[in-house]
């Protein structure tokens, strides 16, 4: 049995992957350097732990490119393949009858994505790259072989699985109990703990989704999302220059429920300003002073 599971897995080999994932191929390109990912590098990119009973070269998994704006599977597509974004920004959607859409979340390193498909054997939702992204395929027929041979593998999947519907629960929650500022300002925090995770900087990034697409995602108008950035900038929360966000105060994104009032921002403005005008002043004055006795 156990030969024949293996012989199940081993049959995903370079020569037939490929022709597993030739719908994605039609779609992506090929990358031009690494073609294929071990065990080890995959378990690497979703953040798991490592089968270390499995030779770092006996299991391969390919990598296929897309370009932003190509669409990795759609809706109603026959479901054979689960993605993992090795690098790169992706948002799944939802359209409805008349061509509306919906985000539903915004992939990007070591996440997992097309388990909508697992159910219906079609995925339910949309994949769009909103960058160049290379993806690792995992073949579900290959995952549910190795799920059989290597349980604590099949475990840790399950447990990927389960972070992604927690942090679907987790958005859905907060649609729910916070108010437009308070969304767009977890949402800024989120993004930022996002980035730490791979690697990168929590305190300036640039937003790969536009400010229509966030504003799908969070429940609000594209002019409320525009607004909100426009305020925490004005107020000292962030810095915003176009797509670029400088994160200032994060614990006051993380508490804040709303916004002060109009008026009482412009006197905060006008208050902060006059501190700069008469720290810049006393520098000035400190300067010419040195000059003096020079």
């Amino acid at each position: 049995m156990l030969s024949t599971q293996m012989s199940e897995i081993r049959s995903e080999s370079p020569a037939t992957a490929t022709s597993v994932a030739a719908s994605s191929m039609e779609a992506g390109w090929q990358r031009q350097g690494k073609l294929w990912s071990n065990l080890k590098e995959l378990c690497d990119v979703l953040r798991i732990p490592a089968v270390s009973s499995l030779a770092d070269d006996e299991l391969l998994f390919q990598h296929v490119q897309f370009k932003t704006g190509q669409r990795i599977h759609t809706i109603g597509q026959p479901f054979d393949t689960l993605y993992i974004v090795h690098s790169g920004f992706l948002k799944t959607v939802l359209i409805d009858e008349f061509g509306n859409e919906q985000v539903l979340s915004f992939p990007m390193k070591g996440d997992l994505f097309g388990v909508d498909g697992i159910h219906t054997r079609r995925y339910a939702s949309e994949a769009v790259a909103l960058s160049n992204c290379d993806l690792i395929l995992l073949p579900f027929k290959k995952f549910t072989a190795l799920g059989r041979t290597h349980v604590e593998l099949e475990h840790a999947m399950y447990s990927v699985m389960s972070r992604e519907l927690v942090r679907e629960q987790a958005m859905v929650s907060m649609l729910g109990a916070l108010s437009a500022e308070a969304r767009v300002a977890r949402f800024l925090v989120s993004l930022s703990d996002r980035f730490a995770e791979m690697g990168y900087s929590s305190k300036l990034f640039n937003l790969r989704m536009t400010r229509h697409e966030i504003g799908s995602y969070l429940g609000l108008t594209l002019e409320t999302v525009s607004r909100t950035l426009s305020a925490f900038n004005e107020i000292g929360l962030i810095s915003v220059d176009q797509r670029s966000i400088g994160i200032k105060d994060p614990e006051a994104l993380k508490t804040l429920r709303r916004l002060p009032p109009s008026s009482s921002r412009a006197k905060q403005i006008a208050s902060k300003k006059s501190k700069q005008l008469a720290r810049k002043t006393a520098e000035d004055r400190a300067a010419l002073e040195q000059l003096a006795a020079v």
